[in-house]
């Protein structure tokens, strides 16, 4: 049987780049794209990465060539739109990670060694300072906590925070002290809750603290807790999926099921899935 691959023609980085030229041409591309801003792209982005990082997830390769060509498309339209403006396009967006790259591993492209992962982070940590302190203004002083973005997901940058601040002792030296963090974080929140008049701003600040020290633990515990939180959802998308299934099988619903019902339903998916 032919496949059908065969007869899909040869497409390169500059085929796309075309389609993405003749969509923002102002005579005769798209409307929707014509509109599109920065701004108005960037979340579609942001959307784009998870999605990359979702098929990765559940190990569809399918679904991943589809997505990373959906994240290399958000590529290519910023580098569109800024080639508009004059102020680059994609070869300079190549070239400029290349450079990068080439700079960033001298074990690989120097005379640098570097035997082991860790001595290799140094190494791009290293760098990266000196890249950093060559931008800026002479002036201007230097802050550790500044390349943080401020728009990642609110646990990755908690544990990018810790991990800056640990580079220079401040840290907690031994997990057990997070623990002891995490008892006391809970226990203010705990006297905020338990108040009658509860402070709605109070409890907030102190979940916030909450959260924060659990993403400390997770880095002390080498976890990524955006990984783990996002495991836990996709676990408890598939034990309630399983209560569903049940009751349907029953003639019946979430909807007609009681809390105990779906209690022992759950304990039933839970043990279900440790036995498989």
């Amino acid at each position: 049987m032919e496949n059908p691959a065969d007869k899909r023609p040869n497409r390169s980085i500059d085929d796309l780049l075309k389609v993405m030229a003749a969509l923002r041409d102002p005579k005769s591309g798209c409307p929707w794209d014509l509109e599109q801003s920065f701004e108005t792209i960037a979340p579609y982005t942001l959307e784009e990465a998870y999605e990359v990082a979702d098929a990765i997830e559940r190990g569809n390769m399918a679904d991943l060539k589809e997505e990373l060509g959906d994240l290399l498309l958000q590529v290519v339209f910023h580098s569109q739109m800024a080639k508009e403006d004059g102020q680059f396009d994609f070869s300079d967006v190549v070239a400029s990670i290349c450079d990068k790259m080439i700079r960033r591993h001298p074990h690989v492209f120097a005379t640098e060694d570097a035997e082991t992962s860790q001595h290799v982070a140094r190494n791009w940590e290293s760098i990266k300072e000196t890249e950093k302190a060559a931008k800026r203004d002479a002036n201007e002083p230097a802050h550790i906590l500044d390349d943080v973005p401020v728009n990642l997901p609110a646990l990755t940058q908690a544990v990018k925070l810790q991990k800056k601040a640990a580079r220079v002792g401040f840290d907690w030296p031994k997990v057990e002290n997070v623990l002891e963090k995490l008892r006391e974080e809970t226990d203010e929140l705990l006297v905020e809750i338990r108040n009658e008049t509860m402070d709605q701003q109070a409890a907030f600040e102190e979940f916030g603290d909450l959260l924060f020290v659990y993403a400390n633990f997770a880095r002390h515990l080498q976890i990524d807790p955006e990984a783990a939180l996002r495991s836990a959802n996709m676990k408890f998308r598939r034990r309630f999926r399983r209560i569903e299934e049940i009751l349907h099988a029953q003639s019946s619903s979430t909807d007609e099921a009681t809390l105990e019902d779906m209690d022992a339903l759950w304990t039933k998916a839970k043990f279900e899935e440790k036995s498989a």
